[in-house]
């Protein structure tokens, strides 16, 4: 008998001699073990179907890859620059598709068509973009294999990220989606883009929210911003920083706007303007929050149109990325009005151009992260990109209204089914 043997038989007979009890303990402890792990699995399963929905990989259907050749493949406006646009389908990145559109440019949609708000309105939106010929792809932007896809099937020349996880009182609800979409996702888009070569330019929609607690007034893009008031301001203030490491080790060019408070046509159904409107035709009361000592929220509100000049300004002036005569930039502007109105002269100027009385009913702001004031420098963007704010609150609300009753009818109450009952955070 060999060594090996010998040693096998001797090891046999030392587990022979373990006594019963020992066997027992060990098996005991083996089904405990696994029920927990078993049950920690499941428990970590139900909370992240609570919290977030990470989407599983679905390449593009042929349909959609088709449309974006096609759109790619054709001459545009003759500059050969081909816009992505991320968030096609909400309200500020449907405004910057049709415009980019409208002059002749090559431009490309994408959209997770995410039901925090009824979907029907983005649905919406993205027909009227492929009424124009912009195609929006159903994609979200954590599914990396469908968006290295994309890149593929287009090289693009600019990338603006306006999708997002928005809504500032949501996130105490639901924190991880802000993680998900508003993180995560912005470096899924980063990795694909400084993959492609040539690597394209970005812009990207940040928030006046990241001011957060600031006493500052105006906001400058210079202000310390180490104090956010909510979740949602976090995950922008992420993506500035985050946007800032792909500038310096990747030499990508990089345009932060930090938009204030905007509305108009095609607006949110969560923001105020809207949500005043609905509450007034339906005569139910209307939230105005005050804060302590009974202080009015205020607001910098912006109309779209004057964004959607900034971003296209942004878009024009970006340097190339990785461009070996000139430096690339990292750039960061705000884009507001300059005039601050609290939410009670909003509403006001909004019931006289409904023609209807809004039911106001005050109450305190609780902890939702929302802050009391708002207010833009704009000096920087209107230096660098020629940007001047021209429409004030009564005439940005004429067109706000218009379009709500052109788009829910003459009594505005005709509503998509998602949107029949839809009450916002």
């Amino acid at each position: 008998m060999n060594n090996r043997s010998s040693t096998s038989l001797s090891f046999g007979r030392r587990l022979l001699s373990v006594p019963v009890a020992y066997w027992h303990a060990a098996a005991i402890f083996l089904a405990v073990s696994m029920f927990a792990t078993a049950f920690l699995v499941i428990a970590w399963l139900r909370s992240t179907q609570s919290t977030a929905v990470v989407l599983l990989v679905h390449p593009l259907s042929a349909k959609s890859a088709a449309s974006v050749y096609k759109t790619c493949a054709s001459s545009g406006s003759g500059l050969g620059k081909r816009y992505l646009v991320t968030g096609a389908a909400g309200f500020i990145g449907f405004h910057a598709a049709e415009q980019l559109r409208a002059r002749g440019d090559v431009v490309v949609g994408v959209d997770n068509f995410n039901d925090y708000y009824p979907v029907s309105l983005k649905r919406a939106r993205a027909q009227v973009l492929a009424d124009k010929g912009v195609p929006v792809v159903e994609l979200d932007l954590n599914d990396q294999e469908a968006l290295q896809e994309l890149f593929r099937l287009c090289s693009f020349t600019h990338v603006l990220h306006l999708a997002a996880q928005a809504g500032v009182r949501y996130a105490a609800r639901n924190p991880f989606a802000y993680v998900q979409s508003n993180i995560a996702a912005s470096v899924s888009l980063m990795e694909a883009m400084r993959l492609q070569k040539p690597m394209p330019a970005l812009v990207y929609a940040s928030s006046s929210s990241v001011y957060g607690l600031s006493k500052r007034f105006p906001f400058t893009e210079d202000d310390p911003v180490t104090q956010p008031a909510s979740l949602y301001a976090a995950t922008k203030r992420s993506l500035e920083l985050l946007a800032h490491t792909y500038f310096n080790i990747y030499k990508m060019s990089v345009t932060g706007l930090r938009f204030f408070t905007v509305y108009g046509p095609w607006g949110r159904p969560d923001m105020s303007v809207m949500a005043f409107a609905r509450n007034i035709v339906d005569g139910k009361p209307i939230r105005v929050f005050r804060g302590p000592n009974n202080t009015e929220l205020a607001r910098d509100f912006t109309y779209v149109g004057d964004i959607v000049s900034g971003v296209m300004a942004a878009l024009d002036s970006a340097p190339l990325s990785a461009d070996p005569k000139f430096p690339p930039t990292y750039r960061l502007y705000n884009l507001g009005n300059t005039k601050v109105h609290t939410v009670s002269e909003m509403v006001q100027t909004l019931q006289e151009l409904m023609a209807m009385k809004a039911m106001v009913r005050y109450q305190p702001l609780g902890a939702t992260g929302d802050v009391l004031r708002t207010n833009a420098n704009i000096t920087a963007a209107h230096a660098v990109l020629g940007y001047t704010p021209k429409t004030d609150l009564r005439e940005g609300l004429r067109e706000f209204v218009k379009w709500y009753f052109d788009y829910y009818g003459s009594d505005g109450k005709k509503r998509p089914a998602d949107e029949v009952g839809y009450v916002p955070d």
